[in-house]
């Protein structure tokens, strides 16, 4: 039985949408956000998909530390919208749709809508690391995008 639930986060920075969006559909460059990516290779793009990859994660359960690998693809690349899904076995999936939006003052809003699904036993795991895991790459995400010299806006 698979068990699915959705987390949200939204990020500002002083960007282009168009900057915004190569970093986040770029996988290569996500280790530099990402707290478990070790690895990440590029495919050739699988049916469907713009790009393909194998990424590999560096995971800890209690006093255990191992690596995992997955595949994800990024099924749509434009300036306003990305969506990604990275499969893993067993039966575990991650959607990541992300959309991106011009704000005054040269902002960029980026709101990530992330859903997981996953076996049940495996599910609160799965779902507790995927969760610390992109609200960390949420954090970063920020200043790698924040053109250097200028100050967001204070509210």
């Amino acid at each position: 039985m698979l068990r699915s639930d959705t987390f949200s986060y939204t990020v500002q920075a002083r960007c282009t949408p168009q900057e915004a969006a190569a970093l986040l559909s770029d996988l290569t460059r996500q280790g530099e956000l990402h707290p478990l990516i070790v690895r990440v290779r590029r495919l050739p793009p699988r049916p469907g998909a713009q790009a393909s990859y194998v990424i590999s994660d560096r995971l800890a359960a209690g006093p255990l530390r191992f690596r995992t690998s997955y595949q994800a693809d990024v099924l749509i690349s434009e300036d306003d919208e990305i969506v990604m899904v990275a499969r893993q076995w067993p039966a575990t999936t991650v959607r990541n749709h992300t959309r991106l939006r011009g704000e005054p003052d040269g902002l960029v809003r980026i709101d990530v809508e992330i859903t997981l699904t996953a076996p049940a036993p495996l599910f609160r795991y799965a779902f507790r690391q995927a969760q610390a895991a992109h609200l960390a790459l949420a954090t970063r995400l920020g200043a790698a995008l924040d053109r250097p010299g200028e100050t967001p806006p204070t509210t």
